[in-house]
């Protein structure tokens, strides 16, 4: 390769997935997406009338919700006539799971040391009491 080295194209590799993830869950932060995203997942696919039914938006605002999640990857849409369907795109929010899993294997080990040192003090503050 010329002019460009491996840890060049590392670093913009991570810097593309911290952007992506920076995006998800930036697009997630509100809770109308989210209730979008919630209708999505019990219902399979609905109509853009059928998303924006239970809103007190107007069809307008909800649409510029799609659109984010569209852009996001988080939602197909699909047209037949007149009718547009949208549905969760497979797979979308597996980045934000695998990042938070991660996270939750590095919390639960030092919160599990963190019980075991608390538990031994205990003991031993009893154990100084006898």
């Amino acid at each position: 390769m010329t002019g460009v080295s491996i840890c060049h194209i590392v670093h913009l590799v991570v810097h593309d997935r911290e952007e992506r993830l920076n995006r998800l869950f930036s697009v997630l932060s509100d809770p109308t997406r989210r209730a979008i995203l919630m209708r999505l997942a019990d219902q399979r696919a609905l109509s853009v009338s059928e998303i924006a039914e239970p809103f007190d938006i107007k069809l307008p605002a909800v649409m510029k919700h799609l659109d984010v999640l569209d852009d996001a990857g988080l939602i197909r849409r699909s047209k037949t006539g007149r009718t547009v369907t949208v549905n969760i795109a497979a797979g979308s929010l597996r980045p934000a799971r695998d990042w938070l899993e991660r996270r939750e294997q590095f919390w639960a080990a030092r919160l599990d040391r963190l019980v075991d040192y608390a538990e031994a003090k205990e003991r031993a503050a009893k154990a100084k009491r006898r």
